[in-house]
């Protein structure tokens, strides 16, 4: 098997404020759109991602009204400690404090307007 993309769909209330948000904060484009619908990508090889307003009739009956919750959104970047002062002078909610684990990863997250969670990583050797 070849996989030429990869992408991850979440469900949400307002798909224009999710779609902003990654546009305006994490760099990415909306390629597709159209009512209740986003596609977003990045020219880096990035996961696109993709929005898609709850109740939307394209969704299996028993999903159309769930959102996303409980899903974490990985970036790893270079730079953290840059990537959290650009946010935070941003406005970004930091919902979760720059953090290093004992196994290498150090990480913070943030949240966008319908809740879902981005969380930024950079690997440190333990």
């Amino acid at each position: 098997m070849q996989i030429s993309s990869s992408a991850v769909s979440l469900t949400v209330d307002d798909v224009p404020a999710s779609s902003k948000f990654l546009a305006s904060h994490f760099g990415f484009t909306e390629r597709m759109s159209a009512d209740g619908f986003a596609s977003l990508g990045r020219d880096d090889g990035a996961i696109d991602l993709i929005f898609l307003r709850r109740g939307l009739e394209v969704l299996p009956e028993e999903l159309r009204d769930r959102r996303a919750a409980g899903t974490i959104v990985a970036f790893v970047v270079d730079d953290l400690d840059a990537e959290h002062e650009r946010l935070r002078a941003e406005g970004v909610p930091i919902t979760l404090p720059p953090r290093e684990e004992p196994w290498g990863e150090r990480l913070f997250m943030v949240q966008d307007p319908n809740g879902l969670v981005y969380e930024l990583v950079e690997w440190v050797p333990p």
